[in-house]
């Protein structure tokens, strides 16, 4: 949530923190706002995008700057407006704040500092705390301003990652991070910082990932990394795997499309260097470093959140199926709250796009106080929660930009296919030639999502016939279960309509009472496991002159004689099935939301790395 970015240097700051910001707007796109360094102290902010900020301070004018921070906003505290917006100021106007995360305290430290005759303008947590910086150094002037921002910071509670610049400093940033995402820029007589690497990549490839509870105090020409508590830490600098052409559109209309049609890649590169067809055999790392633990598994719990969420659903089918390990999946935010029974012997899977969801944080660090180990599954490297697991896989999605999760969702499955089987074959529980059939199939998934890309036009024919309804119904059993729920989502996220995911036997229970010749239902129907008893509910669905869109497997003939659409897909193993049928199910609801003129990169209300609660 929020979009955090900061440069000082040599170069005029505007267009680096501009550019930056467009590439943090998927973390929020409510507001935006800069403040610029030169001669003087100039805040800009403005409700709405990046754009209209960028037009307002044309309009306005602007001094040169070589020290800037900026601001993109997913409104907790406060509506979306231009007095929300950050930057905030002290009351004094010298110092300047961006915020993103939470100050669950800030209600009494506000109180506190009414009492000392501060006033606010806004109705943010963020405002509050630059006051009390200021309290601090304005009141105790033996404290550097450095010590002022890192004893503010001591008194909060909350999540943050915040950068903060003093007006007669010009040569100085202060940033800091706990519980949300911070990464520092090195570059030659310059220094970046956001809260992901999307603005930094441009202008450097060597960074330093802020952990929890550390300050990080920047020149131009010098990076010092503290503790709250003042001590000096070394840091640690890495190499961005990422680069430019990953986080731009490439020609596609919107980064959603794009990164539905990289899957083939995604898929491929979350695969790549993991399989020995000649020895058969899967090799990760995160597999042998606990291979004693997978062995003897009791249970497994899953935790995720959304998208995640439904993949550790998929998990749940392949670890009971391939590896005979009992799973639980858990929504993160729930399992933190509910005094789950854990044990020592327990293992935990975390799964996050982003490895920052701050409830899958939370469920980890639950998880860890007990004596559980913890598996991370994430797809950006040098992120909390691989940094917080025992051991892990890394997915190689490549940066996804689009808010509604599409390669991500794909490669968490792709993961969990190759987890599950790694454990299945050492355990025994899997033959030599059903592991031989599950890596030869695997080998060529990449190729049968191309394919399955093919249905696009077919799909954008489909979508025409419904973007104007108000509900879906999705139904599928087995793996195909999870997939109606991500459809579902994928729908309601990007096109505003309301949509369902159902066991396809549960229908009878509940949901039939909707169907009418309004309702379109997509059933996952491929040649599987209970395919006859999907045909009887597509038979029930029709007899309520419902409309049926069916995934088929290729050449299937006997849905296509009673459903109104039909959208094929390769024949494949039936645990791989979810990552081809949810394609066709990603295409649909792209392309009604663009049919209905939705923003379907940002999704009203939504963003990309929920970092709060």
């Amino acid at each position: 949530m929020c979009g955090i970015v900061g440069y000082i240097g040599t170069k005029d700051a505007f267009p680096i923190l501009i550019k930056g910001l467009k590439r943090l707007e998927y973390r929020g796109y409510d507001s935006a706002g800069v403040a610029l360094l030169g001669d003087k102290l100039e805040v800009f902010k403005k409700a709405g995008k990046v754009s209209a900020l960028e037009a307002f301070v044309a309009e306005k004018g602007r001094s040169s700057s070589k020290v800037g921070i900026g601001h993109t906003r997913w409104a907790t505290h406060g509506e979306p407006n231009d007095v929300n917006a950050h930057p905030h100021l002290s009351q004094n106007g010298e110092i300047a704040i961006i915020h993103n995360g939470i100050i669950e305290n800030y209600n009494s430290l506000k109180v506190e500092l009414q009492q000392r005759g501060h006033k606010f303008s806004s109705d943010t947590d963020t405002e509050v705390l630059v006051h009390l910086i200021e309290d601090i150094y304005v009141n105790n002037k033996s404290l550097g301003f450095e010590e002022s921002v890192r004893m503010a910071l001591s008194q909060v509670i909350g999540a943050y990652a915040v950068v903060v610049l003093h007006k007669n400093m010009p040569d100085l940033l202060i940033g800091a991070r706990k519980g949300s995402p911070m990464v520092i820029g090195i570059g030659e007589n310059e220094h970046f910082i956001a809260s992901d690497a999307a603005p930094l990549v441009e202008y450097t490839r060597n960074v330093v990932y802020l952990n929890d509870g550390e300050v990080a105090v920047i020149d131009k020409n010098e990076l010092i990394i503290k503790t709250i508590e003042n001590d000096i830490k070394t840091p640690y600098i890495q190499e961005l795997e990422i680069h430019l052409e990953n986080i731009e559109k490439s020609g596609y209309e919107h980064f959603m499309l794009k990164e539905i049609f990289e899957q083939p890649k995604s898929v491929h590169d979350s695969i790549r260097g993991r399989i020995s067809l000649n020895e058969e055999l899967i090799e990760m790392a995160g597999i042998k470093q606990y291979e004693h633990k997978w062995m003897n598994l009791k249970r497994l719990i899953i935790v995720g959140c959304g998208t995640s969420w439904h993949a550790g659903l998929v998990g749940e089918y392949l670890f009971e199926d391939l590896a005979r390990i009992p799973v639980e999946v858990e929504y993160a935010s729930e399992f933190r709250y509910r005094n789950p029974v854990l044990f020592e012997d327990d293992m935990v899977v975390a799964i996050s796009q982003s490895g920052e969801t701050a409830d899958t944080l939370a469920a980890i660090e639950l998880a860890k106080s007990k004596g559980a180990t913890i598996f991370g599954i994430c797809n950006v490297v040098g992120a909390s929660i691989p940094r917080a697991s025992d051991a892990g896989a890394y997915t190689h999605a490549g940066p996804e930009i689009g808010v509604a999760s599409t390669k991500a969702f794909t490669a968490q499955v792709t993961a969990l296919i190759l987890i599950a089987t790694a454990v299945g074959q050492r355990k025994g529980t899997l033959t030599k030639e059903r592991v031989r059939t599950l890596l030869n199939e695997l080998e060529t998934i990449p190729s049968k999502i191309e394919k399955t890309l093919e249905s696009n036009e077919l799909i954008k024919y489909i979508a025409e016939e419904f973007k104007d309804v108000s509900n879906f119904l999705y139904l599928g059993r087995g793996y195909g279960f999870p997939v109606a729920l991500e459809g579902a989502l994928k729908l309601k996220e990007i096109s505003y309509i309301h949509a369902e995911g159902y066991p396809a036997a549960e229908m009878k229970h509940g949901p039939i009472a909707l169907i009418d010749e309004e309702m379109p239902v997509v059933f996952i129907a491929t040649n599987h496991s209970n395919y006859d008893k999907v045909v009887s509910n597509i038979q029930e669905v029709k007899a309520r002159k419902g409309k049926v869109i069916a995934v088929v497997s290729e050449g299937d003939t006997m849905i296509r004689k009673m459903a109104d659409y039909v959208i094929e897909i390769p024949d494949c193993d039936e645990v791989l099935l979810p990552l081809l049928a949810t394609i066709p199910l990603q295409l649909l609801s792209y392309h009604i939301a663009v049919m209905r003129g939705c923003n379907v990169d940002q999704p009203r209300n939504l963003a990309k790395s929920v970092t709060v609660e």
